[in-house]
């Protein structure tokens, strides 16, 4: 009789698990691929260095003051500036107008974003308050109130130039926060747009083929 040959049984070889998307993205960051998505995504070199300014810019305070706040705050630094003018520098209008610039931008930056409107109207003010110690006024309050108007007529460009600089920096900022919204928008529509669509078809017909239990009675 003929003996039948065996074959011996072959070895499955293991599946390989799918890479999740996140481990694809981590390789091609690695590799300096693409993604996932197809993006292409370029790895930033480490130890990158930093500029000064920057870093300098790093340290300090970022504290978020309402509208009212940022104008007590400008109003009170000036006036500390045109008191310390008047005591060092015997009322010199370009010191004055020198530290009035970082007074107007610093009350630009630390101003809350919901209150950035405030901060070209209330620098003006400051100036005006700030201006009152190295006016020279003399002869009473109507003597003041002319020095003061004429000190603001004849340094109009220091004035002009710090409400600009409050005025860009809060405009700049308001971008800023108008389109990280509208990435976060974006980002949130396509995220409920795949949970909207319901199952994939491949999901679909995997449950299909599914055996189904038979129902007890």
């Amino acid at each position: 009789m003929e003996q039948h040959r065996t074959r011996p049984p072959k070895r499955r070889q293991p599946r390989q698990a799918p890479s999740s998307p996140l481990g694809a993205a981590k390789g091609a960051r690695k590799a300096g691929g693409t993604g996932a998505l197809g993006h292409r995504v370029i790895s930033a070199p480490a130890g990158r260095p930093v500029s000064p300014v920057v870093a300098v810019l790093r340290r300090l305070p970022n504290p978020r003051l309402t509208g009212i706040g940022a104008g007590l705050f400008a109003a009170a630094a000036m006036f500390l500036v045109g008191c310390l003018d008047r005591l060092l520098f015997g009322e010199s209008p370009v010191v004055f107008g020198l530290l009035f610039l970082p007074v107007s931008a610093l009350t630009a930056l630390w101003v809350r974003p919901a209150d950035l409107v405030t901060a070209p109207i209330s620098v003006p003010i400051a100036f005006a308050l700030g201006i009152v110690p190295i006016s020279g006024g003399t002869g009473g309050l109507g003597g003041q109130t002319m020095a003061v108007v004429t000190a603001l007529a004849v340094h109009a460009g220091w004035l002009y130039g710090g409400t600009l600089v409050a005025g860009l920096i809060a405009s700049v900022r308001k971008v800023r926060l108008m389109r990280a919204r509208q990435r976060r928008m974006l980002l949130a529509a396509q995220t409920a747009r795949p949970a909207a669509a319901g199952p994939s078809p491949a999901s679909r017909a995997a449950t299909a083929r599914a055996p189904r239990r038979p129902s007890q009675r």
